[in-house]
């Protein structure tokens, strides 16, 4: 189970010898309260009753702590904000973050060696924001904590850097001073000198992922829920979860959830996987008028403009909250969805990898996508996965299974005879896990899948609800009014600046760049 869902705290802010009084926190709004969000970080965080001198605001996940737990000799009892403050004190913050399998943002505090340390997962699954001004630090799982903050004094607000760990000191006078950013994992670079492989590339495929898996389930038989759109990525995932249930002698019956109109390709290709898997199925609608209603607090969660990242949000809501729903009404908590997010950027599953002048450019394209997954899909799939109370599993993104597929030959991770993501289909061919017509099945995005194209698309909707939003001179003059960061080409795109703007005023760097298909016209 995931623990503590946000950090939230503000350093500096006042002199003094006293090292606790640079612990400053924000009211909690109403809104917050409702979710749950947790700001009890850092004065009421976690404290280990053995060391009282260090505290720690702790999200995520990790999925090793049983191992680093016996390795290390630390309590059986320990939970995992109790072992990363252990781990802190016996190797220090950089090696607790390298030996961390996982998903995590945390904050630690050492009031004895007056130091602050920021660590944050390989992939950025988790969110952490800051900001640093004038001997003052902010430190929030939401840019919205601190966007209202007077003491930032219009310091910028930006993503901390996944894969990375940063110590900071604490003066005598109160202040904070920054020490170096250090990388403690880069993607693709973890150790896989102890796996047990093999010399068969697509019988270690299928070991990873199916181990990927297997460390995100629960280990007690309790109801696992998982997204299906019907396409390679989840119903790949959907299936292995139920093998794994069923290997372990669970006797739940995974719960697959999955959206569109009734006619959609992705309704049509989910109900082939939800049958052949014998999972309980549930269809929900995406009603014109309810998704377009959504727009603004789509924006709000993922705290982005980026046009394509945001034309799944919406659907990924509706999701979420009808998972929400479905499950608070039999008492499930916590609730646990897996998905199939990050399949494409480790597999060049989008279309435009077909026209990668070679090898080497798309193994590049690769990596940097599973890089920048943290300004683009993972804002939404844990941003709103999280507001519904939702565990979300992503088992593309462990870190093992990714290193092992960007080791292999830049020539045999590109599409191949037609199909994207040739090795991932070819590695489960024949194993009977899903039917021959989802396995080859050609991507589908996930806002087109959800409508069907004898109907108004999502995206098509979309387009008719902005134009009668942004007149075209209101387009034309975009490049005055947003003068910082991007500028918006399309109607689509100065909505959803514009609604940015309402929330995040002066926080344009957030968006570090748009989405575009390379190789194309287009």
């Amino acid at each position: 189970m995931q623990e503590m869902r946000g950090i939230r705290a503000l350093f500096g802010v006042e002199n003094g010898n006293d090292v606790e009084k640079c612990l400053r926190l924000y009211p909690r709004t109403a809104s917050e309260r409702e979710r749950g969000f947790d700001i009890a970080a850092l004065v009421n965080a976690f404290q280990s009753h053995d060391y009282p001198h260090l505290s720690v605001a702790y999200n995520g996940e990790i999925y090793n702590r049983r191992q680093l737990i016996a390795t290390y000799g630390f309590p059986d009892e320990s939970s995992d904000a109790d072992f990363l403050l252990r781990s802190y004190c016996r190797v220090g913050v950089e090696e607790t973050a390298r030996a961390l399998d996982g998903i995590f943002a945390f904050c630690i505090v050492d009031t004895k060696r007056r130091t602050i340390h920021l660590g944050r997962d390989t992939f950025g699954v988790k969110p952490l924001f800051s900001f640093y001004q004038d001997g003052r630090l902010g430190v929030c799982s939401e840019t919205k904590g601190l966007i209202d903050v007077p003491s930032r004094n219009g310091a910028p607000i930006d993503h901390f850097p996944p894969g990375h760990v940063q110590s900071f000191e604490i003066t005598d006078t109160g202040r904070i001073v920054p020490g170096e950013m250090k990388s403690f994992l880069k993607i693709g670079e973890c150790d896989l000198s102890g796996l047990h492989l093999s010399s068969d590339p697509l019988a270690n495929i299928r070991y990873l992922f199916k181990e990927a898996v297997k460390k995100r389930l629960p280990e007690s038989d309790v109801p696992v829920c998982s997204f299906l759109s019907g396409g390679l990525d989840s119903s790949l995932v959907a299936s292995v979860v139920v093998e794994c249930m069923k290997e372990r002698g669970f006797k739940q019956k995974v719960k697959t959830f999955s959206i569109g109109t009734e006619a959609s390709s992705d309704i049509q290709a989910a109900r082939i996987v939800a049958k052949h898997l014998g999972t309980d199925h549930h269809e929900i609608p995406i009603p014109a008028e309810k998704g377009l209603a959504a727009m603004r607090k789509a924006i709000y969660l993922t705290e982005t403009f980026e046009v394509v990242t945001l034309r799944g949000v919406v659907p990924q809501l509706l999701a979420s909250e009808y998972v929400k729903e479905k499950m608070t009404k039999q008492n499930v908590n916590p609730i646990i969805c897996f998905a199939g997010d990050g399949a494409d950027e480790l597999s060049q599953g989008y279309t435009y990898f077909f026209n990668a002048p070679s090898a080497a450019d798309a193994d590049v394209e690769s990596r940097w996508l599973l890089q920048s997954l943290h300004v683009t899909d993972l804002l939404r799939v844990d941003r709103v996965t999280t507001d519904c109370g939702i565990d979300v599993r992503l088992p593309y993104l462990d870190n093992y299974l990714t290193s092992y597929i960007l080791s292999l030959p830049p020539e045999d991770r590109q599409p191949q005879k037609g199909f994207e993501k040739y090795l991932i289909r070819r590695a489960f061919e024949c194993t009977g896990l899903l039917p021959d017509k989802i396995l080859w099945r050609s991507k589908v995005l996930f806002s087109d899948g959800v409508s069907t194209s004898e109907e108004r698309s999502w995206f098509t909707l979309l387009e008719e609800f902005v134009d009668r939003q942004v007149s075209d001179d209101m387009l034309a003059a975009a490049g005055a009014r947003f003068v910082d960061g991007l500028v918006p080409q399309t109607k689509e795109g100065y909505y959803y600046r514009a609604c940015f703007e309402e929330n995040f005023p002066g926080c344009s760097q957030l968006v570090p760049h748009y989405y575009s298909s390379k190789w194309t016209d287009h």
